[in-house]
């Protein structure tokens, strides 16, 4: 399983980015997957989790301004950001497999079987 994200940029505060990361040599829908963060000098932290079943979980910072969906067609994971802030700033990534429900601290390995988007970065101007 590939996974190539894309989206991202810069924005000011209260602004709306879309992230994108495509599925290549599998379902996306066979696989929980997740949406991670790690900010300068800041561990990775878990942001949202879609379920194979299709239901989402986030995290209480990012709970009723990022909404996490995929499209099975195309086989997408998307995440809307929106009412962004400034400690949103981060690098953002993707994983497959990921938890199947968001839980504080919990992250996919990253051994063989696991696989990560490239990246992509987040900047949130005040």
């Amino acid at each position: 399983l590939e996974l190539v994200q894309s989206g991202g940029g810069s924005v000011q505060n209260g602004g709306s980015l879309r992230l994108s990361c495509a599925a290549h040599g599998a379902y996306i829908r066979s696989y929980c997957m997740g949406w991670f963060r790690q900010a300068p000098g800041k561990e990775m932290e878990g942001v949202a989790t879609m379920h194979n079943d299709g239901s989402p979980t986030y995290s209480d910072s990012v709970k009723g301004r990022f909404a996490v969906s995929r499209d099975t067609t195309q086989n997408i994971l998307y995440l809307q950001m929106d009412n962004l802030k400034p400690e949103d700033t981060a690098m953002y990534y993707c994983a497959a497999p990921a938890p199947c429900r968001y839980v504080p601290g919990v992250l996919p390995g990253r051994g063989e079987s696991n696989s990560w988007g490239q990246g992509t970065q987040v900047t949130v101007s005040t």
